[in-house]
């Protein structure tokens, strides 16, 4: 440990090294410069910056912290938080700012910092402690703990004077009965322990655990203002994909009506940003009405996902709509020169909440010509009064639709009216001064967001979002995977820190296969097995066979990501990738583990599945297939793609099939009759009629294990199905069966039939 001198000269020539530009954030100014430096001035991390000038004299997580805790038998003050949080911003002003509160801590406690994005690991085992403390969560969370780093008291926000109070009852009780306060903090880590052991005890999992949450979720479901929850309403984005995973299995009307009406209303609310596309991180009313003015990436790589997928499923342009403004949003505001992304951006503005977002009609007027005024006034709902604070969130109170069949146009033709608008006003917006960027490089919420640029791409047959995707999954591998072995988790001004999470794996293995999927390149393909690889031997739990966030040594117990929060969970994205490795590759070992995960939480999921919707989702996925377009078979040996032309009436269909060099299937009229045929044929249930299928020729070989010449299909494969129906409803997916067997030189594997959903 340095010395005070020593110290104090560090922080000096950090601080000069911050050079003539920056700007401290305190109000502890002398001659524009800081009176209080602390340590966190040497973090790469917005959120520490943020506090780095505040007088309270912070520490980073680190054994520096916990030794002089020791060293001067004082209680450890952990506050976690992230540098887009309100009510962080808030607690620093009132607090953290504070020269009373500053000198009961500094006189008394170890205080750390600690930012929950760098760190997910410790924000989940200290939140799982205050969770069972206080019955809640949030952020800020302040904690109490030993100098063993075990917590034995805790809370969220608290104002200025309650938490003064509490720091002196603190102070109290350590010196005068620290023996209780020591077992008071080994009693609820062993409680910590407890609680997430039965959340993996081994059990067998119901096969209709999908449905039961499914129905668990539509109980919930709120008919007039849509979503599955009361206010503060929150996207839940894992359980909306899983929701749309089940409606495409099995599409039942109750289902349709629950996801049709939330992602319309969330699209239509003040949740989503109308004027400059993306969405807040949640709404603080049940009408979707009054976000929470953060914008956070995971939340737009996961909502273009949703809407994606919904818009696939439907037809519905207003979806396809939404998805392209959110990711433009992200290419053209929080895309750095490299093609990376940004974490977050704040609530805050000009010292208010959402003051960036909010309008007066007069600000419109002075914007648009009167007749284009009047029409924005009209369509998005905007009043003298305002709706909040006095001004306007910008919200559809009819939906586009209806619009449009008001003016009497097309929604394509209201889209040509509407755009010009909406960028005019987002161009005059951009002068405002904007919320505050966390331009942290995040490896995990990077990997979600070149995930949903490549299904976009994909789905939406945007090609410049997949070469976005290619961009930054580059990018990333470059920059934060310097070697086998290392992967980074943290960027922050081109300097990479922190070693990845189980999360920033699983991610990016799951951006790489998506990429795989799409470009057919190996190389991808060969980088996501690698950090598959890596990720089982760095954080599996051999005797769960789940994974564990992180391995932080210092923390008192390793926390597994189990049930789904704001994210899916890490075990969920685990298990999808590891059954879709296992397609891609042939190799049984990763289904194997994925089985075990799946298992490790099935006491968990019986109890209550909604809250393990993406796990749920993977593993209908196990059971049945993937959905969509685009599959395998044989193991990785035979890649199949669907793609679909739409008439009036009819769609033709076209399947190809890639099979790799030393493999081969039987053609559709096999030579010998107890051979397996190729055929494409409806799934059951379609309303859809088969006109006709058009097979290739095949081509005849003779092989080791059969005299007789065979024929067969090998390399590449087209099929065309024309399909007619009777009704109008074209957008309806059609679903194939693929039935198949193929063989290598050898053997040949056991028949399959692959179910095609195409959109």
């Amino acid at each position: 440990m340095p010395s005070t001198a020593e110290l104090k000269a560090k922080l000096a020539a950090a601080l000069e090294a911050k050079g003539p530009n920056y700007q401290p954030r305190t109000h502890h100014l002398e001659n524009g410069k800081p009176i209080y430096t602390n340590r966190l001035i040497f973090e790469d991390s917005p959120y520490l910056l943020q506090h780095a000038h505040n007088p309270v004299d912070w520490f980073p997580w680190g054994d520096e912290a916990f030794a002089i805790a020791r060293l001067e038998n004082k209680p450890v003050f952990l506050s976690i938080g992230y540098a887009t949080c309100h009510w962080c911003h808030v607690m620093e002003e009132e607090s953290f700012e504070s020269l009373y509160i500053a000198k009961i801590l500094n006189d008394n406690f170890i205080s750390i910092k600690v930012d929950r994005e760098q760190y997910p690991d410790i924000d989940q085992i200290y939140m799982t402690a205050v969770t069972m403390m206080t019955g809640h969560g949030g952020w800020p969370m302040s904690s109490f703990l030993t100098q063993q780093g075990k917590p034995f008291f805790g809370g969220t926000y608290y104002p200025a004077e309650t938490f003064a109070d509490l720091l002196l009852q603190i102070i109290k009780v350590w010196v005068n009965q620290q023996r209780t306060l020591i077992d008071q903090a080994e009693q609820l880590a062993d409680a910590v322990d407890r609680v997430t052991a039965t959340q993996h005890q081994l059990s067998k999992l119901d096969a209709s655990s999908m449905q039961a949450a499914v129905d668990q979720l539509l109980e919930h479901y709120d008919a007039k203002d849509g979503g599955f929850s009361p206010a503060p309403k929150f996207p839940s984005e894992p359980a909306l994909l899983m929701l749309l995973q089940a409606y495409e299995r099995n599409p039942e009307p109750a289902l349709f009506s629950a996801l049709n009406h939330t992602l319309s209303v969330m699209a239509q609310g003040g949740i989503y940003d109308q004027i400059g596309g993306g969405f807040h991180r949640y709404a603080t009313d049940k009408h979707w009405l009054v976000p929470h003015f953060e914008k956070m990436l995971y939340n737009q790589a996961y909502l273009a996902r949703v809407y994606a997928h919904a818009y696939n499923l439907t037809g519905n342009p207003l979806y396809a709509r939404i998805v392209k403004q959110t990711l433009d949003y992200v290419l053209r505001e929080i895309t750095t020169p490299e093609g990376v992304f940004y974490s977050a951006t704040d609530a805050d503005s000009e010292g208010h909440e959402g003051t960036f977002f909010i309008w007066t009609i007069d600000e419109v007027k002075t914007v648009l010509s009167p007749d284009d005024a009047a029409f924005i006034i009209k369509t998005f709902g905007l009043t003298p009064k305002g709706n909040f604070e006095g001004k306007n969130i910008f919200h559809l109170p009819r939906s586009l639709d209806e619009v449009a069949k008001e003016e009497g146009i097309s929604l394509e033709q209201l889209f040509n009216r509407l755009d010009p608008m909406l960028e005019t006003l987002r161009r005059y917006r951009v002068q405002r001064i904007p919320p505050l960027t966390d331009n942290k490089i995040i490896v995990a919420w990077n990997a979600m967001l070149i995930t949903a640029l490549a299904e976009a791409g994909d789905r939406l047959a945007e090609p410049r979002y997949i070469d976005a995707a290619r961009r930054a999954a580059g990018t990333l591998w470059k920059k934060q995977r310097p070697k086998d072995g290392v992967l980074w988790r943290v960027s922050l001004d081109n300097k990479s820190s922190i070693s990845a999470r189980q999360d920033d794996y699983v991610h990016l293995s799951e951006a790489l296969l998506a990429l795989y999927d799409i470009s057919g390149e190996p190389l991808y393909l060969e980088q996501a097995q690698a950090l598959v690889d890596e990720m089982l031997e760095k954080f599996l739990d051999s005797a769960s066979g789940a994974l564990v966030m992180g391995r932080e040594r210092l923390l008192f117990h390793h926390p597994k990501d189990s049930y789904d929060g704001a994210l899916p969970s890490g075990n969920a994205v685990a298990v999808r990738v590891l059954s879709r490795l296992a397609r891609r590759t042939g190799e049984t070992a990763y289904a194997d583990h994925a089985a075990r995960i799946v298992q490790a939480f099935a006491d968990g999921i019986n109890r209550q599945p909604s809250a393990y919707a993406y796990l749920l989702a993977q593993f209908d996925e196990m059971q049945n297939g993937e959905t969509g377009p685009r599959q395998y078979a044989a193991r990785g040996a035979v890649k199949i793609e669907a793609k679909r032309i739409k008439q009036p009436h009819k769609s033709f269909v076209t399947v190809d099939l890639e099979i790799k060099e030393g493999w081969h299937i039987n053609a559709h009229k096999p030579l010998q009759q107890a051979l397996v045929a190729t055929e494409l044929s409806l799934a059951d249930g379609s309303a859809w009629i088969v006109d006709a299928v058009t097979y290739p020729e095949p081509v005849l070989r003779t092989l080791p294990f059969d005299k007789n010449p065979l024929a067969l299909y090998e390399g590449r494969v087209h099929m065309r199905a024309e399909l007619s129906r009777h009704d109008e409803e074209i957008h309806e997916p059609v679903k194939l069966n693929l039935q198949l067997q193929a063989c290598d030189q050898k053997a040949c594997q056991s028949p399959e039939t692959v179910v095609l959903t195409v959109y």
